[in-house]
């Protein structure tokens, strides 16, 4: 009876493999059944080059069997395996070189939503209903990438959100959560025992042994282990040309050059983990998706998880008001004429482009308001739970993708260097039906949104008046944001000085700042502030205590209160010393830590009160 080798190698001959290539042939005997296979594919879907440097057998056989230990892992982990991906591929790259626009057909509107008001009644209404909510969530951080972009070297998620505390990202992440799930206990029936809530972390090879280090270094920051799962999302294979040749890694002829598929891949990553299916039958009916450097980020998530719940929206997409032309995408309705409908996400370089093919002479502008009417996306979503998950089991979580090749020359017939497939996360309702309810929540963006992504040089070339989204700004948003809170809640705080960091003007408002879980809602903000306050603008308060109650509070100076066990504690009268003061550094001087170069000051810890 002939074996499975055997048969698997008949398969191959009967592909004419004995004819080419000649190489693979005379190593066959190394591969085991399931590598044959994969070796067919890869013929089948014209991928013959990749053998045309194989040696004779006997030298570099290690090699050859990591290579199909390599294409196993690319064909597992694509939805449809390699054949799916090369034939998508082939697709789409003809669809770019015939310059082939993927909204034909499309015209645009605006769609609905629900814009707020930090602090009205509507806002503490729909934040109630958040934290309400927050028992039936499940967080997914989106988290593959590392800070390079930024001029820093580590994860992004290890650097501070502000250098006042030092409070790294991923801290403020799951202490925020653990407010949100305090905040929910204390809503529960009599009885009831508190709700745990999950994280995910989408991590890469580049990024996953570090945030699993800091995690672990830290205690996970005060959350349990059992609550927080990683996962790891692989790279996609990279292609040469138009036809979508496999492209061989140039610092080894025995593999094939990969690069990241991008973020929409969380999506195949949850569907296949069978955590949505676990979450569903706990009961829970939200999943949250945020990225990993949006230092104001929860300061919106129980209003929009509100919005969501009341709304009954099956994608919410949080957006900040947009100015027409601004580097980010719009949220538009898009009709097609076969009367197909989708509220997604445009890129702002095709939006100008699909107004003005679609009758709006001007495109892109403003409207009397001062803003586009599509409002801006920055990419954190609310789905609800069961429709995600009936969704996914007719897509398997593969997204909607698109390539971006930079072509040599206007023939468009070679590239400059290997491209690849990618995928977005925020563009999942591109294949819903038009039944689903998708809406948006527009926030302030002083309050919700100060995305750090840009390197000082980059920063510094921002046209004045354009956000800087940079380690600088990033910083001096978080204070401008609690400035702006405290004076809602009653404070009086002092107006900001204009200083110039790493070539960027910013606004210098007084250093506050305040765990998670001294407040993570308004209403919580205003029940700890009571009597005249004021705090001038060279000021630091810094509140690390769950029931720190400020009262008849003046400051003129740094105050950091760090209350034992979340001791109560009162505090009022009149606090004046020399402070805490930011000094400029050069980005370039190596001596400085790379966190604080990038912001381009430090501070410099004169005097401060410390009550503990």
């Amino acid at each position: 009876m002939a074996s499975a080798l055997d048969v698997a190698t008949e398969k191959l001959s009967n592909l004419g493999i004995d004819a080419s290539p000649p190489n693979l042939q005379k190593n066959l005997h190394l591969l085991t059944a399931e590598q044959i296979e994969l070796a067919k594919i890869l013929l089948e879907t014209g991928q013959s080059h990749l053998f045309e440097h194989w040696t004779e057998p006997g030298v570099d056989d290690e090699e050859k069997k990591a290579f199909f230990d390599q294409v196993t892992r690319l064909n597992s982990s694509y939805p449809g395996g390699l054949a799916s991906y090369i034939k998508t591929a082939r697709e789409l790259l003809a669809d770019s070189k015939a310059g082939k626009n993927p909204f034909d057909g499309y015209t645009p509107s605006v769609p609905t939503g629900e814009t707020l008001t930090f602090g009205d009644d509507s806002f503490i209404s729909f934040e109630e209903a958040g934290v309400k909510e927050a028992r039936k969530a499940a967080f997914v951080l989106v988290a593959g990438g590392l800070g390079e972009r930024l001029g820093y070297n580590g994860i992004k998620l290890a650097l501070p959100r502000e250098t006042t505390t030092g409070m790294c990202f991923l801290q403020y992440y799951i202490e925020s959560i653990l407010a949100l799930q305090d905040a929910n206990s204390k809503l529960a029936p009599p009885g009831e025992s508190q709700t745990k809530i999950p994280l995910v972390i989408m991590t890469s090879d580049d990024t996953h042994s570090h945030t699993l280090e800091l995690l672990e270094s830290n205690s996970y920051f005060g959350m349990e282990p059992t609550q927080v799962k990683l996962l790891k999302q692989e790279k996609v294979a990279c292609l040469d040309d138009n036809d979508a040749r496999l492209a061989v890694d140039p610092r080894n002829k025995y593999r094939i050059q990969t690069k990241p598929h991008g973020h929409g891949d969380v999506h195949s990553l949850l569907y296949s983990s069978g955590l949505l299916n676990i979450w569903r039958e706990a009961g829970l009916r939200w999943v949250l998706f945020f990225q990993d450097t949006n230092g104001l980020l929860f300061n919106g998530i129980p209003a929009a998880l509100g919005v969501s719940f009341t709304r009954q929206y099956h994608v919410n997409s949080l957006a900040v008001p947009r100015k027409a032309k601004d580097a980010i995408g719009g949220i538009t309705r898009l009709t097609h004429a076969d009367g197909r409908t989708m509220v997604i996400n445009v890129e702002y370089n095709q939006l100008d482009p699909l107004l003005r093919a679609t009758g709006y002479p001007d495109g892109d502008a403003n409207s009397e308001t001062g803003y586009s009417p599509f409002p801006g996306n920055i990419n954190q979503l609310i789905l609800e739970l069961g429709p995600y998950i009936e969704e996914l089991t007719k897509t398997g979580g593969a997204i909607k993708e698109f390539v971006n090749p930079k072509y040599k020359d206007a023939s468009k017939t070679s590239f400059k260097s290997s491209t690849r497939l990618e995928c977005m996360m925020q563009d999942y309702p591109k294949t819903l039906p038009p039944t689903a309810r998708v809406g948006f929540t527009v926030m302030e963006p002083w309050l919700a949104y100060a995305p750090v992504k840009n390197n000082p040089e980059d920063a510094a070339r921002v046209p004045k008046g354009n956000p800087y989204h940079s380690a600088t700004s990033g910083e001096m948003l978080v204070y401008r944001a609690n400035s702006l809170i405290l004076r809602k809640a009653g404070v009086q705080v002092a107006d900001p000085e204009q200083q110039v960091f790493n070539g960027q003007e910013v606004e210098a408002w007084p250093r506050i700042t305040w765990k998670p879980k001294c407040a993570i809602t308004f209403t919580g903000i205003k029940s700890k502030v009571s009597g005249s306050c004021s705090i001038s603008q060279r000021s630091t308060l810094v509140i690390k205590g769950r029931n720190v109650f400020i009262n008849d509070l003046s400051l003129d100076g740094a105050l950091i209160i760090d209350p034992a066990d979340d001791a109560e504690v009162k505090v009022e009268g009149s606090v004046q010393n020399k402070g805490w003061v930011l000094e400029p550094v050069d980005y370039k001087d190596t001596s400085v830590p790379e966190e604080l170069r990038i912001r381009g000051f430090r501070i410099n810890k004169i005097e401060q009160l410390e009550k503990n």
